[in-house]
């Protein structure tokens, strides 16, 4: 069992009479169900469906705690606060420190990371004994293929499904509204997906954020960020199969387990 910090992430508290159904209208996931304790993965969208913040939201008494991107959390504190209007709820930044635990049964005190089990679990508080850093926890989700829609994603340009979030329990299809339903729910209806985050393989260091993965001379993807040997790729799903090559190197798409036949 390994334990890490993540000073990638940080922590905003909503609360007040009114704000599951604030959030609920707002984020792609379910809200007003949620259990005190329990945690779940979502997403805040622009009008379009593009994605714009990735969430882990954890479950209280007389609210929730968002779990999310240090480098962003102040623009989200923001745009609450903007969408608010005259609802009873209170945006404000808590200090506390978000924790990972992979590598074998989820430790007492953390909770099973709702996107897949392989990535074990979650907490949050002031402090947790750890044993590994930040970057041992990213080695260990590029292996298992989920992407990081923080490093992977471009903000307000890349839609929630390219960023897998409907595989790794992301989106709620059957609440009501949310912003960017329309276009989401046409999306996985009509099948109309033409791109995924995928990890590709290859021997050396990773690529260039934005280099191309060539099928030939066609374009069929871009290097989103990866380590050695490794990395995540937006990918086209008609171009994944047959020679593919990224800066002159070989590399090979490699599909886990949790992503079906596309």
């Amino acid at each position: 069992m390994s334990i890490a910090r993540l000073d990638s992430r940080a922590l905003i508290r909503v609360s007040g009479p009114d704000a599951r159904p604030f959030l609920h209208n707002l984020l792609t996931q379910d809200v007003e169900t949620l259990q005190p304790g329990e945690l779940r993965f979502g997403a805040l969208l622009s009008p379009p469906g593009r994605l714009l913040f990735d969430l882990f939201i954890w479950g209280e008494e007389d609210g929730v705690v968002l779990d999310v991107a240090a480098e962003r959390r102040d623009a989200l504190v923001q745009l609450l606060s903007l969408y608010k209007l005259r609802a009873q709820v209170e945006v404000m930044p808590i200090p506390d420190a978000v924790f990972v635990a992979w590598g074998a049964d989820v430790p007492d005190g953390f909770v099973a990371d709702p996107r897949l089990p392989g990535l074990g679990g979650r907490r949050w508080g002031d402090q947790s004994e750890t044993d590994a850093v930040e970057a041992d926890w990213q080695a260990h989700r590029l292996a298992l293929g989920v992407p990081d829609p923080t490093q992977d994603a471009l903000m307000d340009k890349t839609y929630p499904i390219e960023a897998d979030f409907d595989l790794l329990n992301g989106i709620d299809f059957h609440k009501g509204c949310f912003i960017g339903q329309e276009t989401t729910s046409r999306m996985k209806r009509r099948g109309t997906v033409k791109n995924r985050m995928m990890a590709i393989a290859f021997d050396g260091p990773a690529p260039e954020r934005g280099a191309e993965v060539l099928k030939g001379e066609l374009r069929a993807g871009e290097v989103m960020t990866g380590a050695e040997g490794r990395a995540i790729a937006l990918m086209r799903l008609d171009r994944m199969d047959g020679d593919l090559t990224v800066e002159g190197r070989p590399v090979r798409v490699e599909k886990p387990g949790w992503i079906p036949d596309l």
